[in-house]
């Protein structure tokens, strides 16, 4: 038996480098898949080689009409959530915070905080009526840090953690446990936006500068993230609530 066979897990920003690389994992490992992105086409595009029984949610995370109508459409296909991904964002802007704009911070904090807690807002009704279930939640190393450059994306990845505790015990006495994962900067399209937004033209100076803060000296594969996911969705982490993991190469344990 597959270890999350008959599962339903629901993963949110499903059309990127880690989202779409946790719904190939929970499918080989035998759940059926929920996945909700943005673009429809970016879903069909990054799921398409995926053989699981999957339901593709065009949705703006920011919007809660879309989240409850894309919970409601997950119910009627699967009939429950086991397994929640909570993982969509965006970056913002890479200036410091004198030429940062309040633009910027509004459209992070809409998606990355807002988004984050509308998931959570809707879902776990459903895992409290069912009194089972398994949250993960995407931080990020700038969750535990400072990130010159990353005001916006690092407010908001620490307001993430917040919602991570406080979501973990108020949903504990239904057997529903809310961990998060904390990677630092990892090997995919995401993090190559952030070279070009930090050092447009100069983009390997920037790679090798952000490698060089980490005491492993690389970036992280996606695997090493979702790996830990699908550990913490599982019945081996079943004692783990309210916790957080830096997937960073060591970079949390460094000190000026």
């Amino acid at each position: 038996m597959k270890e999350f066979q008959g599962q339903v897990v629901l993963i949110t920003g499903a059309a990127g480098g880690i989202g779409s690389s946790a719904a190939r994992a929970f499918a080989k490992a035998g759940a059926k898949l929920a996945l909700l992105d943005l673009s429809a086409e970016a879903l069909e595009t990054a799921t398409a080689e995926i053989e699981a029984e999957k339901l593709l949610l065009p949705a703006d995370v920011t919007i809660e009409e879309d989240i409850v109508h894309a919970v409601e459409r997950t119910l009627r296909r699967f009939g429950r959530i086991d397994v929640f991904i909570n993982h969509a964002g965006i970056s913002g802007d890479f200036v410091p915070i004198t030429e940062q704009t309040a633009k910027s911070m509004k459209e992070v904090l809409q998606v990355n905080v807002v988004g984050a807690f509308l998931g959570l807002k809707h879902v776990l009704r459903i895992m409290i009526e069912q009194k089972s279930g398994v949250v993960v939640n995407t931080a990020c190393s700038g969750s535990v840090l400072g990130g010159p450059g990353m005001s916006t994306y690092v407010a908001s990845k620490h307001a993430v953690l917040g919602l991570n505790k406080t979501a973990a015990l108020e949903v504990a006495e239904y057997g529903i446990r809310v961990n998060a994962v904390c990677p630092s900067s990892l090997d995919t399209e995401w993090m190559e936006s952030i070279e070009t937004k930090a050092a447009k033209g100069n983009e390997n100076a920037a790679r090798h500068g952000f490698e060089a803060s980490v005491p492993m000296n690389r970036y992280g594969e996606v695997g090493e993230v979702t790996g830990l996911m699908l550990f913490l969705a599982s019945d081996r982490s079943s004692f783990i609530t309210g916790s957080y993991f830096r997937v960073d190469g060591g970079q949390g344990t460094t000190s000026i």
